[in-house]
């Protein structure tokens, strides 16, 4: 295994797009050798758009592990953090991997959503209750259908991996109540439903590549975003951001997917230990979030980041203006699937 740079973790967790069906000689392991001889060597190359350090390299990191060992050194997955295969632009990023530039990638659902609606579902506010509740979702009906609605686009998703619920960050106050965040310049993903969403809470959502964020917050371009908890710290946003607001308002995952001619082009023991090494990934992430995320929170602490968590009575409010939107989200959506997941939930 080749690794571009040092990772640690944060939160993720998730589902496989298919059963990991284990070795295709039987066995624990799928590179055990013993009855299928050696693993073909394979080569990976795994683009992921955040620095190291962060949660999605280490996830990379794990799955780059586990396709090692499982192979017995014979699947060499290397990693680049960053966005450096991709310029930063996880868009591109999507259309790279579908087109085969890329081997394989863990990009946010919430780009992928731009490329399939349905994706939007994950990222309605307040959609979830809890954590246990959203990877429920993943590992469910709705979490595999997102998954087989990939190939459209020429990728395999083989996970589909939680992360923590996003956080905002601003330089101007606290987000205590919807209110707070009247006037307020958010910088958002490029994606519709963000932009609603906030503009209905008075803000001003300013969609912007990643890449551009952390300069934009120096200079007072903008005065906040929104994001994972590891993002902003990964990024070292705080040195220019004061507030930090457990508003926990919209969910999102990860997929890690591969080129679909690629991975058809595999043998079918090299397929069989990526599911497998794809399950553990995501099995290992959510047994770490709420661990991990606990200790940023004690290290912001001690950096003097003023943090904040909602009252009940506050995140209602919220609950409240998000549900009210939820009819106009349906065409962002597809209304089929939305139903279909809002079903699921019990709603």
């Amino acid at each position: 295994m080749k690794l571009a740079r040092t990772f640690t973790a944060i939160a993720i967790a998730g589902i496989t797009a298919a059963a990991a069906t284990g070795c295709a000689s039987g066995g624990g392991g799928a590179g055990g050798g013993e009855n299928e001889g050696a693993v073909e060597a394979t080569t990976i190359r795994l683009a992921v758009g955040d620095p190291a350090g962060s949660a999605v390299a280490n996830a990379a990191e794990h799955f780059a592990e586990q396709a090692s060992e499982l192979s017995d050194g014979a699947i060499d997955v290397e990693i680049f953090t960053d966005g450096t295969l991709f310029n930063g632009d996880q868009n591109a990023a999507v259309n790279l991997l579908g087109n085969g530039t890329l081997d394989a990638t863990i990009i946010s659902t919430s780009v992928y959503a731009s490329f399939e609606p349905n994706m939007n579902a994950i990222s309605l506010p307040f959609l979830f209750d809890d954590m246990d509740q959203f990877s429920e979702y993943l590992a469910g009906e709705p979490g595999q259908a997102l998954l087989e609605s990939l190939e459209s686009q020429g990728i395999s998703g083989l996970s589909m991996l939680t992360r923590t619920p996003r956080v905002t960050t601003n330089s101007v106050r606290p987000i205590e109540s919807p209110e707070d965040f009247d006037g307020l310049r958010i910088r958002v993903p490029q994606n519709e439903l963000w932009v609603r969403f906030f503009g209905e809470l008075g803000a001003n959502p300013t969609p912007m590549n990643f890449t551009e964020v952390y300069t934009a917050l120096q200079l007072g371009t903008i005065d906040g975003q929104e994001n994972p908890l590891e993002v902003p710290v990964a990024n070292k946003f705080f040195e220019v951001q004061d507030y930090l607001s457990l508003t926990n308002h919209i969910s999102d995952g990860y997929v890690l997917g591969f080129n679909q001619g690629k991975f058809d082009g595999y043998s079918e023991e090299v397929q069989d230990i990526l599911r497998e090494a794809a399950a553990s990934t995501a099995e290992w992430k959510r047994e770490s979030d709420d661990s991990e995320a606990q200790q940023l929170l004690a290290d912001l602490e001690e950096q003097d980041v003023q943090i904040n968590e909602l009252t009940e009575d506050a995140r209602q409010q919220f609950q409240a203006l998000a549900q009210d939107l939820y009819p106009e989200f349906e065409e962002l959506v597809g209304a089929d699937f939305m139903q279909e997941s809002l079903d699921f939930l019990g709603r």
